[in-house]
Parts: C-alpha cells; structure tokens; sequence
C-alpha cells in the first residue's frame, strides 16, 4: 500500500462555473476544453474516476491534486486570475469531495499577483483543503525571494501548510525544440525556485511550511554543492552570518521521486534525505510514473 501520492493532476470540470469565463470553452460532448486558444489535450485530466481506478490497481490509499500547468494561465491580468482561480479552486474542492479519503485537494495561488495573495489566504484559511500548490516559476515576476512573498511565507507557517511546488512554463525561447521547454525547463525552474528559497533562508525561518518540490528537485540536487560553496567562500550577496547552510537546508524540503534514473533519485536522497523522499505519480501525463515500481 502506497499512503499517499503528492503529485497528481486534474482539470476540475464544473459546467455552470465555466459558462462566461473569458478565454474558456469547453464541450461535454467531446470532452474538448479550449483556454486561451491552447486546446488541453489529456482527457483524463477530466475524469477523477479514471485517476480512482487507477489508484485502486496500484494500491494508492490517496492522492494530492492539484490542478497542471496548462490551468496556471500565468497571462491573465489580476481581475481575469481571481475570477479563474476561485473557479478552479471551488471546482477543485467539489470535486475531490466526491472521493473522500482518496482525493485532497490542493490550493492554487498565482504568485504573479502579490496584490491577491491577502485574499486567497483567507479563502484558504477557511478550510476544505489539503494544501497549497504554487507555480516555481512561469512569469517573470515570480521570485521566491522576493520580500513580498514574507507574508504568504508566514501566513503558511502558521498554518503548518504543505506546499507543493511545481514547474510552469519556461520563457528560454533556446527551448522550443524537442521538448526541451519540458524535459530541461521544467527541471530549471523547480531548481531556481528552491535556490531562491534557500538563499533567502525561508525554509529555516519559515520551518513550519513543509516545502515539496517536483520531479525529485528538479536541478536543485545538482546546484546544492555549488550553492555551499558559494556560502563557504562567502561570495557577493550571500549573508553567511544570517544564512543558514545551503546543505543544511535543502533537508527542510521534500521532494516527489520523479527522477527517471536510479543516479538521479540517489543524490536526491543524498540532498534531502531519504525520508523526505514522497512517492508521487504526476497522473496523467506521460513524464510521469504510472508504474510504482519506476524512476
């Protein structure tokens, strides 16, 4: 028995919610959803009994859902992201609740709007969900550092919140062949978020967040000793007297075992520890581990 898998995906489906929302189209007769012209492609997206069934044939008690990144629509302005994200948080929650004890639901925040930050803490504070998901990167705005987030940081503190951290998209336009926007970006991304968070000494001061990055930590495994040594040789911008060790933060995060290589997954349990390794799936998409037993 698999307690729990951290990293699932689904695209809540509420047809009432949908109807007027700029920029969205969706059609229950072919299972077609249209955002901003990109058409979503992974129809189990919509269907949480597929995600149960496949649970049920692995042996996954539950499973932490959060919505994927063709949902952040990182582009809308600050009135379009409330009106879209407090539907797919209601529609979320709904939709988790016809599976209890099996789906959690986790709480989107778009971190490009600092200014809707206030009030989607209160919405979350008021309960239902399991968590908070956050996109590592995706706009340019997003910087984990930034003195900004020490709010959120706190407010999630306090309420002991699990966050799990997952790659946007990209903007290194060097990354539109092959996939390479996917297969290398989103690993970057994971990986300049936790060093933003590691250099700015958020998991230390804010120790009650439980911190969990995507795809095993994406990069950030491979940046841990360059970061320490940056903090050994107390290179410019790196405050050593207020810092706490790169080596030794990096043990406040967890991470998900998406890998893909037995030598990647080793230095991520090198890097967090093996108890912060957390099983996660990335259901339903074809980068992730549908079989349990992989990398």
């Amino acid at each position: 028995m698999i307690e729990i898998d951290v990293h699932a995906h689904l695209a809540p489906i509420h047809g009432p919610g949908l109807v007027g929302l700029p920029g969205v189209e969706w059609s229950g007769a072919d299972s077609r959803l249209v955002l901003d012209g990109h058409v979503i492609g992974m129809k189990d997206l919509f269907y949480p009994e597929r995600l149960v069934r496949w649970m049920d044939l692995n042996n996954i008690q539950r499973s932490l859902v959060s919505i994927p990144p063709p949902l952040y629509r990182q582009g809308l302005d600050q009135d379009h992201a409330l009106q879209w994200v407090t539907y797919v948080n209601d529609a979320m929650q709904m939709t988790c609740a016809q599976y209890p004890g099996r789906l959690d639901a986790l709480f989107y925040m778009p971190l490009e709007h600092v200014a809707l930050l206030e009030t989607l803490m209160a919405r979350y504070a008021a309960g239902g969900f399991h968590g908070v998901a956050l996109a590592a990167g995706g706009h340019p705005d997003i910087v984990y550092s930034r003195p900004e987030y020490e709010p959120l940081w706190g407010f999630l503190h306090r309420q002991e919140s699990f966050v799990f951290i997952h790659p946007g998209t990209c903007g290194d336009s060097r990354l539109a062949p092959f996939y390479l926007e996917n297969l290398v970006g989103n690993p970057y991304e994971t990986g300049v978020a936790a060093s933003h968070l590691v250099m700015a000494d958020v998991p230390r001061r804010f120790s009650g967040v439980r911190f969990c990055l995507a795809h095993a930590g994406g990069v950030f495994p491979c940046l841990c000793g360059r970061l320490e040594r940056g903090f050994l040789t107390r290179r410019p911008g790196v405050d050593v007297d207020k810092l706490e060790a790169p080596s030794k933060a990096a043990r406040r995060f967890y991470v998900d075992g998406i890998a893909h290589s037995e030598a990647a997954l080793t230095l991520a349990r090198e890097t967090f520890g093996a108890d912060h390794i957390l099983y996660g799936s990335d259901w339903p998409f074809p980068m992730g581990l549908k079989d349990p037993g992989v990398h």
